[in-house]
């Protein structure tokens, strides 16, 4: 567990800083795996396409800790408050007193709002490793999620997270998505809304400034026998 400590605190560090102002540029590629996943336990997938700007990806069934929603103007401070949550929970802040070892990506799930100037609701989200999954600690303030087997499509980007570059992301992600078989399923799952529901994916601690990857992720409503031919 020690060994883990150092890289813990080091994530947290990286949500916790002031992130806008370090230097590398941010830039788009695809089929890239996160190096973090070598490392510390990640959730597995199967790649199912690699298209122009996006993969399309099927998770198997995994379980999630999260916060209740939290409305703010920046996802950047949202992910900031609902991190420290989270840390406290894999501390040992939890029913079970129980610590739990880091795992990769740490989630934002965003709604947009109407305007620049308005808050958004942001939920953050952390993955359960698998040894913790059959009987998940609970915790006052955080609520325990089981996805199903869910497809995703995904758009990797470098850099660091900001509250400008995820929008530009996400606005590419769906750009890239408008005219595949993939979009139905996409719209699908946003319900009808005006606004593109979506999440961010971090990965990396503060301290690797080369070969970072973040991710932008939005839900695609399918089953498997309804896959696109």
């Amino acid at each position: 567990m020690a060994a883990f400590i150092p890289f813990k605190l080091s994530l947290l560090l990286s949500l916790l800083s002031n992130i806008g102002f370090l230097p590398e540029t941010s830039k788009n590629d695809v089929g890239i795996f996160p190096p973090t996943c070598n490392r510390i336990e990640c959730p597995s997938f199967d790649l199912i396409e690699v298209g122009n700007g996006y993969e399309i990806r099927r998770y198997n069934s995994t379980i999630w800790v999260t916060t209740s929603p939290i409305q703010d103007i920046s996802l950047v401070e949202a992910t900031r408050t609902g991190f420290l949550q989270l840390f406290d929970y894999i501390q040992g802040k939890n029913k079970y007193k129980q610590q739990i070892e880091m795992t990769a990506p740490v989630i934002t799930e965003v709604l947009p709002s109407d305007g620049p100037f308005c808050e958004s609701s942001f939920r953050i989200s952390f993955y359960l490793p698998k040894v913790n999954q059959a009987n998940p600690p609970p915790a006052e303030g955080l609520h325990i999620q089981k996805w199903k087997s869910t497809y995703l499509a995904v758009r990797q980007f470098s850099g660091f997270v900001t509250d400008y570059n995820v929008g530009v992301e996400a606005a590419a992600l769906e750009a890239s998505l408008a005219d595949t078989v993939w979009s139905p399923a996409i719209k699908k799952s946003q319900k009808e809304e005006t606004t593109s529901v979506y999440l961010v994916a971090q990965y990396n601690s503060p301290f690797e400034f080369s070969g970072r990857v973040n991710e932008i992720w939005m839900l695609a409503d399918l089953e498997d026998e309804l896959l696109p031919v």
